[in-house]
């Protein structure tokens, strides 16, 4: 073999065949996260475009943070009128996520739910960049360039963009670079994500406890004392993670949304175990078999934790890291209150997805040290097989929908709903239905239309199908019905879609 030619650099001289294998990686890595990036974003764009998209959530997001870019807190009238707190509410008292405050800037370049989607997808495919550094340093490159594909074509990712936009777009980077860092040795970097995930919503410090409770089963191999037997580092910052995310998770749910106006009990969802957290938790110490009846009531819940690890291949399960995503699963799983919590579509999965894929690969590694076969087989075989995984997932999860040839063209449906958003003058408050919020967010101010008479002028409804909150269609038109009888004069009706509006008797909503 050919010697690799020298190249002069600041620290001397540099192999350059390294410079080139690196050089290649990188463009590589771009290229990955650059068509992840466009996936993700063309495939929320055009479930916007489909009228696919809801106001809950993504207008809730967007007048939220339209607010915080004119340097107000982050109101969502939708928000709270539909939810009787009042068109003031600041989301900050439904979840705290104050760091949504860094994407307002982007609002004063284009003020719309287009920003979010497009700012999802950077997010969400930048953390291919520290789930690559952790897995290329335990199986190398080719293993690395799998388990981010595994993470990108992944089913909670799909999910999570066909819920529209949340903040759990900013998890799955901020929780891989929290392990990815802490396992390179940069542990200030690794506490850095770690306080920025406090900022991503309330019960992210359960995250951290979860992170906490890993480091605390790190052993070295040959401790010479007791006292060794866990690395000195690494029970301290085992404690503190797992110390400060329970405080954290405290604090941010029982003190800061109220203070923020919201219910610390609105997402109570335990009653099965007890009237609030005490009880709870006494039940579940003093009654473990209650805790795993309802970990497996209704049997959905056992489903949608299998379709977590399945097509991980089961590899997580080899791997103390998976600890970090327990505590936030079992928010979910331990609830009975939430079906939507313990389903596997929705975004919820997306909170811990990251985490299991670093999981599964530190699986793999250690499988790979003690078991002599694997350690004969190709290092990227674990990877490999759990990237054609997540591909055989692909059509049964969102991304099925790229299929529908409704999504790539407006159909009659869609073609309606845009008619009907076009007959709301700018800056009118509406009460839209769920699926047309989003097409008027950006010109008008959208309140929820739903079963209780706000008095706006203007009315978007729609009776072709179940619209969200309502619980039948023949609630919708029994609600048209309401609304003729309220003044309101219909003014267009195409598919479904129905336009009403009254000059008088109206008021407004803010």
């Amino acid at each position: 073999m050919a010697e690799a030619v020298a190249v002069e650099g600041p620290a001397g001289q540099v192999p350059a065949g390294r410079w080139g294998r690196a050089g290649r990686r990188r463009t590589a890595l771009t290229a990955m996260i650059s068509a992840s990036a466009v996936l993700y974003a063309a495939y929320s764009l055009m479930r916007l475009r489909a009228f696919r998209s809801g106001s809950y959530d993504l207008v809730i997001f967007d007048q939220a943070i339209r607010s915080y870019s004119r340097f107000e807190l982050p109101v969502a009238m939708v928000k709270g009128v539909h939810n009787g707190f009042g068109p003031g509410f600041s989301v900050l008292g439904d979840h705290f996520s104050p760091i949504l405050v860094l994407l307002a800037p982007l609002y004063w370049i284009h003020d719309g739910p287009v920003t979010l989607l497009l700012a999802q997808a950077v997010l969400l495919a930048l953390a291919i960049v520290p789930i690559w550094r952790f897995t290329e340093r335990r199986l190398g490159a080719r293993a690395a360039y799998c388990a981010a594909g595994a993470y990108a074509l992944s089913w909670p990712i799909a999910e999570a963009l066909a819920f529209d936009f949340h903040e759990v777009a900013f998890v799955p980077l901020l929780s891989a670079l929290m392990v990815e860092r802490h396992d390179a040795g940069r542990r200030g970097q690794a506490a850095v994500a770690a306080f920025a995930l406090l900022l991503v919503k309330e019960d992210m410090g359960l995250l951290l406890t979860g992170f906490g409770l890993y480091l605390l089963t790190r052993f070295e191999a040959r401790p010479r004392r007791l006292r060794d037997l866990l690395p000195r580092g690494d029970r301290r910052a085992g404690l503190a993670y797992a110390v400060v995310g329970l405080a954290a998770t405290w604090v941010c749910s029982r003190v800061i949304i109220a203070a923020f106006g919201g219910d610390n009990d609105y997402y109570w969802a335990y009653g099965s175990l007890g009237p609030d957290l005490p009880h709870a938790a006494v039940h579940a110490l003093t009654h473990p078999w209650d805790v795993v009846a309802v970990l497996g009531t209704p049997p959905q819940k056992v489903l949608t934790m299998a379709l977590v690890v399945l097509p991980l291949l089961l590899l997580p399960l080899a791997s103390p890291l998976t600890l970090t995503a327990l505590p936030l699963l079992a928010e979910r799983m331990l609830n009975s209150r939430f079906s939507n919590w313990w389903e596997p579509h929705y975004h919820y999965n997306a909170f811990i997805i990251a985490v299991l894929v670093l999981a599964a690969v530190d699986g793999a590694a250690r499988l790979r040290g003690r078991i002599p076969a694997l350690r004969r087989a190709p290092s990227a075989l674990p990877t490999a097989a759990v990237l054609a995984a997540m591909v055989v997932c692909v059509p049964f999860f969102a991304y099925r929908h790229l299929a529908d040839p409704a999504l790539w063209a407006r159909n009659d449906r869609a073609r309606a709903a845009s008619a009907a958003a076009s007959k709301i003058p700018d800056g009118a408050l509406v009460e839209a239905a769920n699926g047309v919020g989003p097409a008027l967010t950006s010109r008008a101010r959208v309140l929820l239309w739903d079963e209780h008479s706000r008095g706006a002028p203007w009315v978007v409804a729609y009776v072709g199908r179940l619209e969200f909150p309502f619980p039948s269609v023949a609630d919708q038109r029994r609600r048209v019905e309401e609304l003729a009888a309220e003044g309101y004069r219909e003014v267009f009706r195409q598919d479904g879609y129905i336009v009403l509006h009254r000059t008088s008797g109206t008021r407004d909503a803010s």
